[in-house]
């Protein structure tokens, strides 16, 4: 039997908490959990505990020396001080933070000379092997529309940069519309889908997302809408809100865990 790949994770908040109990109850055969960083590392410690084979707690600059594989759902503001030590090692690079990853596409650039690899899990999203798919042709235009219950998008720079106020909305209110370049700097938290959209597509400048404060819903929502040369695509996503985080959905967790087992299996179905 092949010897297990060793992972670790950047961040111990409501998925990266998921994902380390997940994998010490062994969901995915051939990873095994040896490494996490969080701000409070006493906390995380503590948090820990219960797992049968509690892994080390370390700063996040240590992760890309203690495993092969590093699953970065940290907050934005340190996406760096995680991913570059990890590009640098050569290793195998998760991160959830994709909306900052297209801001810092030079790490892309630098994988290719280290010989890392950057994978971006599916996360809140459905349908990335269609995208993919269809970018092997010619697409024309991509349409993502997120709807969220306005709790999920309370704080965003977007917002506060902008006075809007969502706090005691009636009915639906459009707060954003443009290219998911824009939407990755103005909800940072909220709409990494929009990112991975792109990078699956036709890139963040010709994406195109609107973002919806939605008083009347309780999940997640996201349409996408693809024209290409192959076909015309129409997706949509329901999500049930994390029930620690509601600015992500309870999927991305289960995201970051089939990206994991797509690494070790013997087969795996879908391009």
């Amino acid at each position: 039997m092949a010897e297990a790949r060793t992972l670790a994770i950047a961040g111990l908040g409501a998925i990266g908490l998921r994902i380390a109990a997940a994998i010490d109850q062994g969901a995915v055969p051939g990873i095994r959990l040896v490494a996490v960083s969080a701000r409070d590392r006493a906390r995380a410690a503590e948090r820990l505990s219960g797992l049968s084979a509690a892994p080390e707690v370390v700063g996040l600059g240590d992760l890309a020396e203690r495993a092969e594989i590093v699953v970065e759902c940290a907050p934005a503001a340190v996406f760096g001080e995680v991913a570059r030590p990890v590009i640098e090692a050569g290793r195998t690079f998760l991160p959830l933070s994709v909306g900052t990853l297209i801001q810092h596409m030079d790490l892309v650039d630098r994988a290719a000379e280290t010989g890392a690899r950057v994978i971006v899990p599916t996360g809140a999203l459905i349908g990335l092997d269609t995208v993919r798919a269809m970018a092997e042709g010619e697409i024309t235009r991509v349409v993502l529309e997120t709807r969220k219950p306005p709790n999920g998008l309370m704080g965003a720079p977007h917002l506060v940069e902008n006075g809007i106020d969502i706090s005691n909305l009636a009915e639906p209110l459009q707060v954003f519309h443009g290219t998911a370049r824009e939407a990755a700097k103005g909800f940072p938290a909220n709409v990494n889908v929009a990112a991975a959209l792109a990078l699956a597509g036709i890139g963040p400048d010709r994406t195109e997302v609107t973002v919806w404060a939605d008083p009347s819903i309780d999940r997640n929502i996201q349409s996408v809408t693809i024209t290409s040369d192959a076909g015309e695509a129409t997706m949509t996503m329901r999500n049930v809100p994390s029930p620690e985080n509601p600015k992500t959905g309870r999927i991305v967790a289960q995201s970051v865990l089939a990206a994991l087992r797509r690494m070790t299996a013997t087969l795996t179905a879908g391009s």
